[in-house]
């Protein structure tokens, strides 16, 4: 989980797309400039090539309005699930994370000094108190599912918290203050570990040792 961001995902599917595409076409331009007999492209393959571009755009609004649903879908609880204010007297907190904003990404750090790169990992349910600072540029932390948005200068401690969802799963984690050519990519998860595969899987480690 150091590094929550996979290679994976319809992005990265378009963009293998893209970039094969756009090689077919320039070896399609150069043999029919240069190969002799001159080579000329047949209709079959011009519709082709017009149905994928079709074909791509249509997949691509798809996988946009299906993942910014899911991104903005509240989850169920009761009472307030965020809040962008906290006082001296706020000490009812279940877990406490210090998050370094740094071009293009985000730390998070435990009590325990435990860093994960790009992955918040919490547990169903939780009231967690981000400590959020930043070491380079004027930078934003929004919590979709929760409704939070904070900005993040680099010469103050912003502190927000919000209560996790109580379905394990990722959520997304973004920043929404323009940072910099990469600041389309600067993305973490909020990691919410079902507790009850956890224990399962503690235990069969146990088991594991003490029959070894």
């Amino acid at each position: 989980m150091e590094q929550a961001l996979s290679l994976e995902g319809g992005q990265t599917t378009l963009i293998a797309i893209t970039i094969a595409l756009t090689v077919l076409g320039l070896a399609a331009l150069a043999m029919a400039v240069f190969w002799r007999p001159r080579w000329r492209v047949g209709y079959g393959l011009m519709y082709m090539f017009v149905l994928g571009l079709f074909a791509m755009a249509w997949y691509a609004d798809w996988n946009s309005t299906r993942t910014y649903t899911a991104y903005q879908s509240e989850f169920a609880t009761e009472g307030a699930v965020s809040g962008s204010e906290v006082t001296d007297a706020d000490t009812n907190f279940d877990r406490t994370l210090t998050v370094v904003a740094f071009q293009w990404g985000f730390a998070f750090i435990t009590d325990d000094n435990e860093i994960s790169r790009n992955a918040a990992i919490v547990k169903p349910g939780e009231k967690v108190l981000f400590k959020i600072v930043s070491n380079d540029v004027i930078h934003g932390f929004n919590i979709p599912v929760a409704s939070i948005t904070a900005e993040i200068d680099p010469v103050e401690l912003r502190q927000v918290w919000i209560r996790t969802p109580d379905e394990p799963g990722k959520y997304l984690i973004q920043c929404v203050n323009y940072c910099g050519v990469g600041h389309a990519q600067m993305k973490a998860w909020l990691v919410v570990e079902d507790e009850e595969e956890e224990e399962t899987a503690e235990l069969t480690s146990g088991d594991n040792t003490n029959g070894a």
